[in-house]
């Protein structure tokens, strides 16, 4: 590329203007002592000790309270950044990790436990636990930033919810689980979500109208359940002698009524009804008044889980704060439901709808 006149005269004036020590001409041309036929002259350097020295300005001193309060400012934006970030960029354990490492959360759910958790004519777990289980997938799905996060369903019993629940083959458990403060020893629960009444459910022709009439009498009910130590306190207390026959299951236990195999099955008031709900002669039916305990029922999660639990706790206290949680309610409780599309008419009691207003998973006693 041409380089223009007036930046080459100007280059020259400029370097005839510059004030560098002439070298010896034996150092310009040490080969010969002449330029022609020898070495080309070299540049000469001028030394680092000539060179002129910048100095820069002393830096103002940083008083301990200035000091003190940029540290907590850093470490506050330190913060504010790790808060930011999603769960999947953070550490995670417990619950949360095993869903992300896996790619799975697995539901434990019931099989006959009408209309928490149980099959329907598809053999498809529904229920309005398992509804409310569903909303927490979403959350855990948007948490880990991963949509595609899949669901496995187990089903449990009332034996063995607890031991698959602790050993990790299920991360929710999801049906009619009473929360006690006995298990709160072993298990951790969520928002309260149900209350029931436990009594029993007799045969209208069997004569019986009280739960002192069960005395001599044989009774079902379902293995694992609270039931069944309520049932032997009051034993002690009443002086009431039974003999107990445990089903694997609320169906089994119903069917043992059913079939005149037993005076009664004594059980949750709102699963008596679904029992009863879905009996081949509803009308033969009846559900005492007397209760031997009110009970708050939640879904049931790891013990010492504190991210899982509150991402439970925020999803189902959420329902219950916006109002969904009576649209679950409305449509498993007060419609029609599956597979015979029996409406159950139950209500939301007042100890309920105290539960709505105020979330918490305190256990009964």
């Amino acid at each position: 590329m041409a380089v223009p006149p007036g930046l080459v005269a100007a280059a020259a004036a400029s370097h005839s203007e510059a004030t560098v020590d002439k070298p010896p001409a034996a150092w310009l041309y040490p080969a010969t002592g002449s330029h022609p036929g020898g070495r080309p002259p070299r540049a000469p350097v001028r030394s680092h000790a000539s060179a002129p020295q910048r100095l820069r300005p002393p830096r103002p001193a940083i008083d301990q309270e200035t000091f003190v309060k940029s540290m907590f400012r850093l470490a506050a934006v330190a913060a504010a950044a790790c808060l930011a970030l999603p769960a999947s960029a953070q550490t995670l354990t417990g619950t949360l990790a095993k869903i992300r490492d896996t790619g799975t959360i697995t539901i434990g759910h019931r099989e006959a436990s009408i209309p928490f958790s149980y099959l329907d004519d598809r053999q498809q777990a529904v229920g309005y636990a398992m509804d409310i289980c569903m909303r927490v997938v979403e959350a855990v799905r948007a948490e880990l930033k991963n949509p595609n996060i899949k669901v496995a369903l187990q089903p449990v019993t009332s034996a063995n919810r607890i031991p698959l629940l602790q050993n990790g083959t299920i991360d929710l458990e999801c049906g009619s689980t009473t929360n006690s403060v006995e298990r709160q020893k072993t298990v951790a629960f969520g928002p309260t979500y149900f209350v029931i009444n436990v009594t029993a459910a007799v045969k209208k022709s069997s004569g019986i109208r009280s739960l002192a009439d069960l005395n001599g009498r044989t009774i079902s009910t379902t293995a694992g359940t609270t039931s069944v130590p309520l049932l032997k306190r009051y034993e002690k207390t009443a002086g009431v002698d039974v003999k107990e026959i445990y089903g694997k299951d609320h169906s089994e236990s119903f069917l043992l009524l059913a079939d005149d195999r037993v005076a009664a099955f004594v059980m949750d008031d709102v699963l008596l009804a679904g029992q009863i709900a879905n009996a081949r002669n509803p009308g033969d039916f009846v559900i005492l008044g007397e209760s031997l305990r009110t009970e708050p029922y939640s879904v049931m999660l790891r013990r010492d889980d504190a991210p899982f639990k509150a991402l439970v706790d925020r999803t189902i206290g959420g329902l219950m704060k916006s109002g969904e949680i009576d649209k679950l309610y409305n449509r498993w409780f007060m419609s029609p439901i599956p597979p015979r599309n029996v409406n159950l008419n139950f209500p939301v009691t007042p100890a309920l709808r105290e539960a709505f207003r105020n979330p918490n998973d305190r256990g009964v006693q």
